[in-house]
């Protein structure tokens, strides 16, 4: 970690601030070769018992298929963990998916690229989708 920037992860300490009433962001993967930074941010939300997972990406939500290929397709607003894995939308790794899945936790995809967009959504609007099974 770059300690002027943050804090190596430490499931303990980041339970205590959120204790506190503070907002843990997770950066970066596992160290593992083996974990994509998707299943890492999954991981890590398990881990603390993440209300959410959020993903910030190219576009603003789940599509029936890559929009920029397919300018027809379809942004779901909400679409359960298991119809993403089904249906093999490609917008996180199974792995990712089926671990935020067996956690009962909403992955909310939106776009990167829209201004005040994560702030937006944080207050219950804003343009995106919810994976989530309930």
């Amino acid at each position: 970690a770059m300690p002027e920037l943050c804090e190596s992860f430490s499931q303990r300490q980041a339970t205590a601030y959120m204790n506190q009433g503070k907002v843990v962001i997770f950066a970066g993967g596992t160290g593992n070769p083996f974990f994509t930074t998707d299943s890492a941010a999954a991981l890590r939300a398990a881990e603390i018992g993440a209300d959410a997972l959020f993903k910030g990406t190219q576009v603003d939500g789940v599509y029936s298929a890559d929009p920029k290929k397919h300018p027809d397709a379809v942004r779901f607003d909400r679409i359960s963990h298991a119809e993403v894995i089904k249906r093999g939308l490609t917008i996180m790794d199974t792995a990712a998916i089926a671990l935020a899945r067996e956690n009962n936790i909403p992955i909310i995809v939106y776009s990167i690229h829209e201004k005040g967009g994560f702030g937006e959504i944080l207050r219950g609007g804003g343009r995106c989708t919810v994976v989530a099974d309930n």
